[in-house]
């Protein structure tokens, strides 16, 4: 079996796994009333800022936290926190912060038992392997497994979340940037 193919293959069991009932779980989080904040660190990090764009293209107001416009936190936004592990510290720091200000913690991480998991409101568990071992085993490298599926799995609440609001790929393309 060459590379791609065994990475395929790694995709579809982890996808395979996703219980779509965490992503429905999740849902009520996402308001058009409320602001939504995403952190992650690394190539978590990267896939939290795919998930922010796609929902500025969807119609929600939302922030990626570290960036320069990202404003104060308050009680009743949405935090969305991405980690494999579920060990990263400054994630976990952040999400403590958020939650005792009154946010909602929504987490994605490979592990459900993990110090982050524990802080959320709603936990969508992406079984992909983790730099620490944890989740499904791989051959590729560090989280890459984790990053490929949390970002589909992204993807996949991202579209429920249209659908729920009626919102059509055409609603979606007249947020896209017009300036290319």
């Amino acid at each position: 079996m060459n590379v791609v193919t065994n990475i395929m293959s790694e995709i579809n069991e982890v996808m395979s796994l996703i219980d779509e009932k965490e992503l429905d779980n999740a849902l009520p989080y996402f308001d058009k009333n409320k602001r939504i904040f995403v952190t992650g660190a690394g190539r978590s990090g990267f896939q939290g800022k795919g998930f922010a764009m796609r929902l500025m293209h969807i119609g929600y107001t939302d922030y990626v936290m570290g960036e320069t416009i990202t404003p104060s936190i308050q009680s009743g936004d949405t935090w969305v926190a991405i980690s494999g592990s579920g060990t990263t510290k400054g994630i976990i720091a952040d999400t403590k912060i958020a939650k005792e200000k009154g946010l909602s913690i929504v987490v994605l991480t490979s592990n459900r038992h993990s110090e982050l998991a524990q802080l959320a409101d709603s936990v969508i568990v992406v079984p992909g392997a983790t730099k620490t071992g944890a989740g499904i085993k791989s051959i590729q490298l560090l989280s890459s497994l984790f990053d490929q599926t949390v970002h589909i799995t992204l993807d996949a609440l991202a579209l429920k979340i249209a659908n729920r609001d009626h919102t059509s790929n055409e609603d979606a393309f007249k947020g896209h940037v017009n300036v290319e």
